[in-house]
């Protein structure tokens, strides 16, 4: 059998892992202290784009919108049969042999691996958990990470798991070796997420278990979900340039002083041309993940910010963030109070459910007024 190669490459961390690994305590949030968990504003599932009248002017709407995608469970296959062993090299250049995937580990910041699991029909091997992951049916699994996204070896050595599948977004790294040194096969996987990989990884997890065939079937379909969406987001969107909203994330921890924006290559800049915007941080050259400056939103004019629904609550709402950070207050964005925001995990998760973020994000957009 020819071994599948994930990657040949020395994996580099991901950006927003770089970030987590130096703002300690200050990582993604999830679902469970989302917008509106702790006095926040109130979270909306989002309509079908399809259903929804979108506004006549982009810019004529003022206030916050926290969105959440529709979030069902759909997979491509009930229980399909694992073809092991296989015998790959992942992203870190490491050759990983899978001889039982029967009790499985798919843990990283987004939540991402462990919906691909589930969506693949494999959701019964799964016996563990990271605090990202959030989707029904998978949110009663044991906990293996703590104070956010630290992994703890004695809870997930206690499941006795046969693979875990993982990226380099989550820490301490020690945790990850100690587990090899278990014995237990380990499989790195490219923690990079753009619009442009999400198949890849799709396929990478389902190598990685032995199903490829359902990993080409639910790359295929999540293919043909992102492409609808957004043919359908642009028939809303501004066609030109000039026209389109003006868009820039902000990731924000308030109580720790933490404002960085997203730029190119961070994930973010993808999304947002998804959504059909026009990505300020590249206009004024900001690449990755900077520290955020008055010059630079003052430069950026942004008329429409994106958050994490933590990062806003972390804030202290829009008023607390208005209050901390002046300069957005003479943008666009900051004189309407227009912020639109969804839950940490999900907004740059990038996996099977990439087509709903979008969605959920385009109605938040461009319809705000008519989530339910």
């Amino acid at each position: 059998m020819r071994a599948p190669v994930l990657s040949p490459r020395v994996l580099a961390p991901s950006l927003l892992a770089l970030l987590l690994a130096l703002l300690p305590g200050c990582g993604i949030a999830t679902g469970e202290r989302a917008a509106g968990a702790e006095g926040g504003a109130t979270v909306r599932t989002a309509p079908p784009l399809s259903d929804v009248e979108p506004l006549e002017d982009v810019r004529g709407w003022e206030g916050e919108a926290v969105v959440a995608p529709r979030d069902e469970l759909d997979p491509v296959a009930t229980s399909p049969e694992q073809h092991l062993p296989v015998t790959l090299t992942d992203a870190q250049g490491t050759r990983v042999r899978v001889d039982d995937a029967s009790r499985v580990l798919a843990l990283d910041v987004h939540g991402t691996l462990a919906r691909t699991v589930a969506e693949l029909g494999l959701a019964d091997v799964l016996v563990g958990r990271d605090v990202s992951t959030q989707v029904p049916g998978l949110d009663d699994l044991p906990l293996v990470t703590q104070d956010g996204h630290d992994l703890v070896a004695e809870a997930i050595l206690e499941l006795d798991p046969t693979l875990i599948i993982t990226d380099t977004s989550l820490g301490p790294w020690d945790v990850i070796l100690q587990l090899r040194d278990a014995g237990v096969p380990v499989v790195v996987l490219e923690p990079e997420r753009t619009l442009d990989n999400v198949g890849d990884l799709i396929r990478d997890v389902a190598e990685a278990l032995g199903v490829p065939e359902q990993g080409r079937a639910l790359a295929r379909r999540t293919q043909q979900q992102i492409d609808a969406v957004t043919e359908q987001v642009a028939r809303v969107a501004p066609e030109r340039t000039g026209e389109k909203l003006r868009v820039a994330f902000l990731y924000v921890r308030g109580q720790s002083g933490v404002y960085y924006m997203f730029g190119d290559g961070s994930g973010a800049d993808s999304l947002i041309e998804a959504i059909g915007g026009y990505d300020v941080a590249e206009e004024i050259g900001w690449k990755g993940m900077k520290p955020l400056t008055d010059e630079g939103l003052v430069s950026a004019q942004p008329d429409l910010v994106l958050m994490m629904t933590g990062g806003l609550d972390s804030a202290g709402g829009v008023d607390g963030l208005l209050e901390r950070l002046p300069a957005l207050a003479q943008t666009p964005a900051g004189r309407n109070r227009r912020f639109v925001a969804m839950d940490d995990a999900a907004v740059l998760g990038f996996g099977p459910a990439t087509a709903s973020v979008i969605e959920a994000l385009a109605v938040a957009t461009y319809a705000p007024g008519e989530l339910s």
